[in-house]
């Protein structure tokens, strides 16, 4: 299969591209992401029309952030555009005329990562990426592992505190509550509170209050040495570290592939998850490490691993 179009859906831009075999973008888009679900599908029509222009496009593929059926075809779940049982393929193919996949966003972009990124080399890999929460995806043997009814690889939901923080699904103590860029500022505020003296220079990049502090603000002051920055890096990399352990217990890959915004710091972030995951590891002195790579794709990912999904059928 020749050009494919992979779409990123995003909660304020909805990104599409057209992709060759080799996961190289040849031409993209953006448009605003609308706030009713019927305009969500022709925002996502219309963008893939504009960047068909002039290609002989051939299937798109759609990464949306929710539960997406086993069929590749319904959305069951997405809180952020409030899609309930959301018949996406259906619904763009009528507006295209062209093959449609939908896939969870977090497994676009770890399949994406497996074929073009950091992944290449492995045929076992497990991804998290670490944004606003925390998503991810599973390669086993070289397939993406999708589950039963299509919605393996919820990390973020696993609960690691029990009656811990309340989560958005509803529950308490979730992963994503201590390993996410929503965990980091949280992180940041709290200790900057506690001790403001140990933070001069990340409240002197915000507005001067523990409540002013975002996440930007933590990335710039870890980068100038700022103590209260640098920890809360450490106490997300501690959580994001034994969760991977964890994983490691699970699905044994030989590497992990961590992806997202707060990834964006590199070893800032990274060799403290790596050494966390060391700690946590059973056995750790008498196995195999799997590797803790960095994703090499950044926020192509999604819209790549969609589009090469789409040619795989």
């Amino acid at each position: 299969m020749g050009l494919t179009i992979g779409v990123d859906i995003g909660g304020t831009k909805i990104a599409a591209g057209v992709v060759d075999e080799e996961g190289s973008i040849l031409e993209t888009c953006k448009v605003s992401t609308p706030q009713t679900p019927e305009g969500v599908v022709d925002a996502i029509a219309g963008a893939v029309r504009e960047v068909s222009t002039g290609h002989d496009i051939e299937a798109v593929g759609i990464g949306a952030a929710g539960y997406v059926d086993d069929k590749r075809a319904t959305v069951l779940f997405a809180p952020n555009i409030n899609w309930r049982h959301e018949a996406l393929k259906d619904k763009v193919e009528q507006r295209v005329g062209l093959p449609v996949v939908v896939e969870n966003d977090a497994n676009a972009a770890a399949w994406g990562e497996y074929r073009f990124g950091a992944g290449q080399g492995h045929d076992d890999v497990v991804c998290i990426t670490l944004g606003t929460g925390l998503g991810g995806g599973i390669i086993i043997g070289g397939k993406l592992h999708r589950g039963r009814f299509g919605v393996a690889a919820e990390f973020g939901h696993i609960r690691v505190v029990p009656d811990g923080l309340l989560c958005g699904c509803g529950s308490q103590g979730c992963w994503e509550q201590y390993a996410s860029g929503r965990a980091l500022v949280r992180y940041a505020k709290q200790r900057a509170n506690a001790t403001p003296e140990s933070a001069e220079v990340l409240l002197g990049l915000g507005d001067g209050t523990p409540e002013g502090i975002q996440g930007k603000h933590i990335s710039d002051a870890a980068r100038q040495g700022d103590p209260v920055a640098i920890d809360s890096f450490r106490e997300l990399a501690r959580w994001a570290g034994a969760g991977l352990a964890d994983l490691a217990s699970l699905f044994d890959p030989s590497a992990f592939i961590v992806g997202g915004g707060v990834s964006d710091e590199g070893d800032l972030v990274l060799e403290p998850i790596r050494k966390s995951f060391r700690r946590w590891l059973v056995g750790n002195q008498w196995r195999p490490h799997a590797q803790v790579l960095a994703a090499q794709l950044g926020g192509k990912a999604g819209l790549v691993g969609a589009a090469d999904l789409a040619r795989q059928g």
